[in-house]
């Protein structure tokens, strides 16, 4: 139900318009105020497509009028054929989208509520759950787990908690599965998890997400998939009306999702989307593997699905494959014809070469791996992008996950909430109801959300308004809802939760050390839990990393380089932890004391502040000052000092001496200019910067 007011809204009309038209039909309201039921809508909607209609054929007939009494002549007579054939399509189209509303609407009992989760096979764990709570749950008595828990080694009484592992265990022997409270709550859908049953899960089409480096085709390929699903003879061709479209081949659809960059990607991640089941890496044969390529390669890794690899612009005569494939399969991209798991396809996006294999694998990949949904309940899903647009209000393209959205559902996006009031899919044709993996643009939600946000339908507008506004105080209390990547202070209490990897991004000067680093924390050995780097290059740390931890879960590890000051505070922002070390067995000891829950009160480095080399004097006594700029903070001269040269560090020591003019000082300020000598250290060049930090003990 809607009211007169927000129906009009909705129609773009005035309210004095829509209660003339309900005057017409007989509906009974008389205010803005007044409620206006489904059936009323259905009516609305039809008798408003009709008047369009005869507006339209009015002006036309207006239009051939004035051609005739002014004798204008129409050279091109396919102009007014087309026109009329347009005109024929247009009233068809909207005469069949009026009988699926109606038939969509007395349907609509059909669907399966996504909150019915009641399955006497599922136990729910929630925190410090107590044995006599679990005995309860699974309906045995508190006895009989204590029993079973000795003959595990465990010695508990009835008020004892119980660890999720544990329980775990316990409750396969009762043939039951143990899932998270969370995985219940409706209100918190990012987690809640829905039970489908066996028969009625049927295949779905898959949603690939293109990557590469820029100018290897990504733009092209998309193009050119898109423009041969164009039926022959569709009127007007074929326009993509949102940033996600579907392909058919070999009577199969395939979506795919057009992401702008790795980072809106890994945003969506970081928000806790998953929308991608298959990324393809596109990779130039006449470029190689390029940074952005390597950074693709990361984020797909990170996202834990199937990769297959496109070598792009092979009708190039400098194109080199074998070179391509040599470059790729040091990052873990093995051929299957080489005896990998990765799957290649040599195309050329602008002459369609290849083209149909690469469609094939996808579909190969996507059996494989059987991606299945349930059409028959309310819809669940993922927000592609999002825009507010000044007649309709928000507009949102997303993407349905599971179930089936219609016209008119209640719906919670995010924190916002609301009433399909209409769809439309890729071609921005009018849609009474979109299926699983299918894209779609919905209006008559009452905010803009932002890309990544999950959302459910619901069966009430009461029940959609009600979880949209716990939803909106629970994401206020906790801060927008910010997902904080992992700490190594609280990484033991995350590995009792039950994680079994610890994800770790390791930056350094050279790669030597970096696979040094790299290979020394992956042979680190606690029983149940291993480290798993996701990503291991050189240079300073980037704002990509940043997003990729926060994504991830992971902890940046640095290695002989130093992080800027707004990288720093883009770290904080996004809570992601940064450690930073020029000894590897001391980065190993801390990673391994943590995973053990051993880790001790540490020393940590409080940079005090920082200074740009601008000019260089140097004396026969003293050696090389450098005329430095304090940017930040405070330099003292009992720091402790490292100078970093395009973020990486080529020296630390001591600071020698600190003079302001001819005066030797204790201290200088930022926005003041000083000469700075370092202990041992005279290969200082105009540019670097001198780190002024302390050592002070951290207690945890």
């Amino acid at each position: 139900m809607m009211t007169v007011y927000e129906y009009a809204s909705d129609v773009n009309k005035t309210v004095a318009e829509i209660l003339t038209k309900c005057k017409q039909l007989e509906i009974n309201v008389s205010s803005k105020d007044d409620y206006l039921s489904e059936d009323d809508i259905v009516m609305l909607d039809n008798s408003l497509d009709n008047y369009n209609e005869e507006l339209e054929e009015t002006l036309d007939e207006i239009v051939e009028d004035l051609i005739e009494t002014k004798n204008i002549k129409v050279n091109d007579n396919s102009i007014s054929k087309e026109k009329l054939k347009k005109k024929e399509i247009t009233k068809t189209n909207k005469k069949d989208l009026a009988i699926k509303k109606k038939q969509m609407y007395k349907n609509k009992e059909k669907l399966i509520s996504n909150t019915n989760v009641d399955n006497e096979n599922i136990v729910f764990y929630k925190e410090n759950m107590t044995i006599s709570e679990l005995a309860e749950a699974i309906g045995v008595s508190s006895a009989e787990v204590i029993k079973k828990l000795f003959s595990l080694g465990v010695m508990a009484t009835v008020n004892n908690s119980i660890s999720y592992e544990n329980a775990e265990i316990l409750v396969m022997d009762y043939n039951k599965e143990l899932k998270k409270e969370s995985s219940a709550d409706v209100t918190n859908f990012e987690e809640f998890e829905i039970i489908d049953k066996e028969e009625d899960l049927v295949p779905r089409p898959p949603v690939v997400t293109i990557m590469g480096h820029v100018d290897h085709g990504k733009t092209t390929l998309l193009d050119t998939i898109r423009k041969a699903n164009v039926a022959s003879g569709e009127a007007g061709g074929i326009t993509q009306a949102i940033n996600a479209y579907q392909a058919k081949f070999n009577e199969n659809l395939i979506t795919f999702i057009d992401t702008p960059g790795h980072a809106a990607f890994t945003e969506m991640r970081a928000r806790g989307a998953s929308i991608t089941d298959i990324v393809i890496i596109i990779v130039a044969a006449d470029d190689g593997v390029m940074p952005q390529t390597k950074e693709a390669i990361d984020h797909a890794k990170a996202a834990n699905v199937p990769i297959i690899v496109a070598i792009n612009k092979i009708d190039k005569p400098t194109a080199n494959i074998d070179k391509v494939i040599s470059e790729l399969t040091e990052y873990g991209l093995t051929p299957d014809t080489w005896g990998g798991d990765t799957l290649y396809n040599k195309i050329s996006a602008i002459t369609g070469e290849g083209i149909d294999e690469l469609l094939e694998n996808i579909l190969l990949v996507a059996e494989m791996e059987n991606y299945r949904a349930n059409p028959n309940r309310y819809a669940v899903g993922t927000v592609v992008e999002s825009r507010l647009d000044k007649h309709v209000g928000p507009v949102v393209t997303v993407l349905i996950q599971n179930g089936t959205l219609r016209l008119g559902d209640p719906i919670v996006v995010g924190t916002a909430y609301g009433k399909v009031r209409t769809l439309r899919n890729d071609k921005g044709e009018e849609i009474t109801e979109s299926k699983p993996s299918q894209p779609v643009e919905i209006t008559g939600i009452n905010e803009v959300p932002a890309a990544g946000d999950k959302f459910m339908a619901f069966e009430t507008e009461k029940q959609a308004r009600s979880i949209g506004e716990e939803r909106k105080k629970n994401a206020r209390e906790k801060d927008n809802a910010s997902k904080s990547a992992i700490s190594l202070d609280d990484l033991f209490s995350k590995i009792k939760e039950g994680i079994k990897e610890v994800n770790i991004i390791i930056k350094a000067d050279v790669n030597g050390s970096s696979e040094a680093v790299k290979n020394s924390l992956e042979s680190i050995n606690v029983e149940g839990v291993k480290v798993k780097v996701i990503r291991s290059s050189v240079g300073g740390i980037t704002e990509s990393d940043i997003v990729l931890a926060k994504a991830s879960n992971a902890i940046i590890i640095g290695f002989n380089i130093r992080p800027t000051n707004s990288i720093k505070e883009y770290a904080k922002e996004n809570q992601v932890e940064i450690r930073l070390y020029n000894i590897i067995y001391k980065a190993v000891e801390d990673m391994e004391a943590a995973m053990k829950g051993m880790l001790e009160p540490i020393y940590e480095e409080k940079v005090t502040g920082s200074a740009e080399v601008r000019q260089l004097f140097k004396f026969s006594k003293v050696g090389t000052i450098a005329g430095s700029y304090v940017i930040d903070g405070v330099v003292t001269r009992s720091s402790k000092a490292r100078i970093i040269r395009d973020s990486i560090v080529v020296y630390e020591g001591e600071i020698n001496s600190l003079q302001r003019e001819k005066d030797t000082v204790k201290e200088v300020k930022k926005g003041f200019e000083c000469g700075i000598t370092v202990d041992k250290f005279t290969d200082i060049k105009v540019g670097d910067i001198i780190e002024a930090y302390e050592i002070v003990e951290v207690k945890r």
